[in-house]
């Protein structure tokens, strides 16, 4: 067995520790993950005013309520809303250029801004949200206005500019790498006007810019003249690769790979929650402002902490629970004891570290199978629509059940769900604990009758 499970992680570690260590290392992963973390509370705040909004389509009878309150001044208030998820995109363009300059400079020792940065990201991205077509061998900006569509000078509008929502963070994660990589050049390259010393330094930073918007503006304009002449532009493009993407966690097999990868990175000690939800970030909230317009989507906002991982990765909470108050041997009852408050909102560390999991062949087997089985038991009761999708955000760390009914607007089914979740992800740690802690009892007994025979 232990031949076995040696073999078993040397794997792990050349083909997984190796590539996704490196992966994790890369200066745009770094920024994506800076631009998801930045963009919780637009979205978590966003949410909630949305679910004032939708909350008598779970509850009818707060309909009449609804109807001499809120829904009189729904357009006031949700402006928060439009201003928070409805230009995500937005934000993720500001804080990745901003973070991706701020690396650039630290590391290549390049004497750019990362305020800078962020302000070009914002202008090639901004360069490519206007739809064009050349007609009668002009560029025109396209106005369209149908059942099913609204294109004013080149903005699609719905409730808002739509290319600034959640469609478009991956053009503006784009954009951006182009904008800095474009600006860090020129600096590197001393394409810059250089100012006097006796300048103060934000004017003699702005004039440094100045060669390298030029560039990047030129740049832009030419990308989206290519591509106009072929009927397409920057967003069509990369809607192709991503949409695949995007069909792949959509589907169950998909998502059986997702959560395959993410506890194997863990299993050899990489952060797998962290390097695997960085990339879905923009695919989650773009779903989730799916199931906003009537899609059922189950893979959409926190469906991870709402009905996969809860308790932390692994799904653990039962697990944790189990040791606190029947484990046997000492060392996993301490550890229970002092991780079921953090258990509770999604945090265990101190049971993947502590236990621990990281490189442990006991806990190795349900770490993968729970996570599976409990997002199996979710993916289906939402594809069947015997739960609401998720179209809400709640904070991650909200403990079970409050955090479904809130990403599910209201549902009371979801907080069952949730149970039912957890529930079934214990009984797959259950053996496998009970036969930890069973070997862990017996170790101290050993040691403890080494120590009073010496």
């Amino acid at each position: 067995m232990d031949s076995s499970n040696n073999k078993l992680f040397k794997f792990m570690n050349a083909h997984l520790m190796g590539p996704m260590g490196k992966l994790a290392s890369f200066r745009i992963v770094r920024g994506v993950m800076a631009a998801g973390m930045a963009s919780i509370p637009f979205t978590i705040v966003g949410s909630m005013f949305l679910i004032i909004n939708v909350l008598p389509q779970s509850f009818p009878a707060l309909a009449g309520i609804w109807k001499v309150s809120f829904d009189k001044i729904s357009n006031l208030y949700m402006l928060a809303n439009g201003a928070t998820m409805g230009i995500l995109a937005l934000y993720f363009c500001l804080v990745f250029g901003y973070e991706y300059t701020r690396i650039q400079a630290q590391e290549e020792k390049i004497d750019v801004n990362p305020l800078n940065g962020a302000l070009l990201s914002m202008m090639a991205f901004f360069m490519c949200i206007p739809e064009l077509v050349f007609k009668g061998g002009t560029a025109t900006l396209i106005t369209q206005i149908t059942k099913d569509s609204k294109i004013i000078d080149g903005y699609a509008i719905s409730g808002g500019v739509t290319r600034l929502g959640t469609t478009g963070i991956f053009t503006a994660i784009i954009m951006s790498i182009i904008a800095v990589k474009l600006y860090a050049w020129f600096v590197k390259k001393n394409i810059v006007v250089r100012m006097p010393d006796t300048v103060p330094t934000g004017v003699s930073r702005s004039f440094t810019a100045l060669i390298p918007t030029a560039a990047i503006a030129l740049t832009v304009i030419v990308i989206n003249g290519i591509l106009m002449a072929f009927n397409t532009d920057i967003y069509k493009i990369v809607a192709i690769p991503f949409g695949f993407v995007t069909n792949l966690t959509s589907t169950w097999v998909g998502l059986l790979v997702v959560y395959f990868i993410m506890h194997a990175l863990w299993i050899v000690g990489i952060h797998g929650a962290t390097i695997v939800t960085s990339f879905l970030t923009p695919i989650v909230l773009s779903n989730m402002q799916l199931n906003q317009k009537g899609a059922n989507i189950p893979f959409a906002g926190e469906f991870n902490n709402c009905f996969v991982t809860i308790g932390g990765s692994g799904a653990t909470l039962g697990m944790v629970i189990f040791i606190a108050f029947f484990a046997k041997s000492a060392q996993l009852g301490a550890l229970g004891k002092a991780s079921i408050v953090p258990a509770f909102f999604n945090i265990n560390e101190p049971i993947l570290f502590g236990m621990p999991v990281v490189y442990n062949p006991y806990t190795a087997i349900p770490f993968f199978l729970a996570p599976m089985a409990s997002m199996t038991i979710a993916y289906f009761a939402i594809d069947f629509h015997l739960v609401k999708p998720m179209i809400a955000q709640p904070a991650w760390p909200t403990p079970i059940g409050l955090s479904a009914f809130i990403g599910t607007a209201g549902d009371w089914r979801a907080i069952i769900l949730a149970f039912i979740c957890a529930f079934v992800a214990f009984l797959i740690w259950f053996p496998f604990i009970k036969f930890y802690d069973g070997k862990l009892y017996k170790d101290e007994q050993v040691k403890g009758a080494e120590e009073a025979a010496a």
